[in-house]
């Protein structure tokens, strides 16, 4: 298992939202390319970047940002937010992103998001954001009628690099994340699981390695310190 920290974008600067919501934001960084410089200082190999104003208007908005970060060469990055076309996709691959994940259009368009899975195979995350056990898509403003583990198998015969999980009710909470549905997903599935959310001390990452999830990634216990990145690393590597 391996420790991806984040970094959520909203016009340009470092924040969070807490469960999700817009009118609920932390700030943290004006400067996320040096955020990530200091990631990678501390022994990240991965970047969880979520662009939060597209995932609003439904394309790739801070794309500035993310090219600047992407040509420190660092760090592999996966880019969130707004993915609803092919253009898009192309657009953050080109911009030196390693993979993208793509949420509301994978629920929406199953079929689109197939064939985007098959024609960049190995680059294609879904983002499987949960409201309880149902899918929630459009920036976690709407739910959807399926269930996540029914979701999840159906994705799972694609040629996916991974599966994010997140449970809206954790994230930014820095409450522990949810264990029993990381696991089922992760018992159900061969497709790499990525937990998210809620992830909140080193308790809960040796708790989530227990049962053999690819990664945890990280957002507002870092920025708030009371998880060092360099102490998530160094739980999955004892």
């Amino acid at each position: 298992m391996y420790i991806i920290p984040a970094i959520d974008l909203r016009d340009g600067k470092c924040v969070r939202l807490i469960q999700g919501q817009y009118d609920r934001q932390i700030n943290y960084r004006d400067d996320p390319v040096e955020q990530a410089r200091e990631f990678s200082a501390d022994g990240a190999q991965w970047l969880h970047i979520v662009d939060l104003d597209g995932a609003k208007l439904g394309r790739p908005v801070n794309t500035e940002t993310i090219s600047a970060i992407a040509a420190l060469g660092q760090l592999k990055i996966e880019v969130g937010g707004g993915l609803r076309d092919e253009a898009s996709i192309k657009q953050l691959l080109d911009l030196g992103v390693e993979r993208v994940i793509i949420g509301t259009k994978a629920v929406s368009d199953f079929q689109w998001f197939s064939e985007m899975a098959q024609k960049f195979t190995g680059k294609v995350v879904l983002g499987l954001d949960a409201k309880g056990s149902k899918v929630a898509t459009h920036g976690w403003t709407q739910d959807s009628s399926q269930t996540i583990l029914e979701f999840a198998a159906e994705a799972a015969k694609l040629p996916l690099a991974a599966i994010i999980y997140t449970d809206i009710a954790k994230d930014g909470m820095m409450s522990g994340p949810n264990f029993e549905r990381t696991r089922a997903l992760v018992e159900a599935v061969d497709v790499p699981i990525v937990a998210s959310g809620g992830v909140n001390t080193v308790e809960d990452i040796k708790k989530l390695a227990e049962f053999n999830p690819a990664a945890a990634i990280i957002g507002r216990s870092l920025y708030e310190g009371t998880l060092k990145l360099t102490d998530a690393i160094k739980a999955v590597e004892t």
